[in-house]
């Protein structure tokens, strides 16, 4: 009469019927291998972004306008006057050219006067040979100037070129650089 209830037990599972449980996908087996996650290569543009880019193998003649920034790998021949933008010339670049902008960067090689309302900077592998006017000027260890440096007084440029004046009636400070720095 006396029956004892039977309990309900639980039967130990082996390994591989846990592996094989879809519901508990944090157990694996030892022969299911996983390959490693495989990596992502990412390519950095070896040429900053900016508005526009005349690269390597390009070739312009003319007059560039315009609003937009300006990287020149390339070669270029004419004038290039972009007021209110920032013109990189990169090492590969070569331009034979009157450069006018905000800002100015060389790193390659530029035959013409540089006019720059903001600066000008001349880095360590540039060539330059002409004039350069702006109210800084920056000149890296190694680079090469044939010309003369000019500086303004900040914003006189802009006035001078929205008034239609040549030059102010305050003479600007004149340093003439005769030879290259090697």
């Amino acid at each position: 009469m006396w029956s004892k209830p039977t309990e309900a037990k639980e039967s130990p599972q082996t390994p591989q019927a846990i592996a094989q449980d879809p519901i508990n996908p944090k157990v694996s087996s030892p022969s299911i291998s996983v390959a490693p996650p495989t990596p992502v290569s990412v390519t950095v543009p070896l040429v900053p972004v900016v508005g526009s880019t005349i690269s390597t193998g390009l070739r312009i003649h003319g007059e560039l306008t315009g609003a937009g920034d300006l990287y020149i790998d390339g070669e270029a021949q004419g004038s290039i006057r972009l007021g209110q933008s920032k013109v990189t010339v990169g090492p590969s670049g070569h331009v034979q050219a009157d450069i006018e902008a905000r800002e100015i960067v060389i790193e390659g090689a530029v035959q013409g006067n540089l006019k720059a309302a903001e600066s000008i900077r001349l880095g360590a592998a540039s060539n330059v040979q002409g004039s350069l006017m702006t109210p800084r000027v920056s000149i890296d260890d190694g680079a090469r100037l044939r010309g003369k440096v000019e500086t303004t007084r900040a914003g006189e440029l802009k006035r001078g070129a929205a008034a239609g004046q040549a030059k102010s009636a305050e003479a600007p400070a004149t340093t003439p650089v005769a030879a290259a720095r090697e």
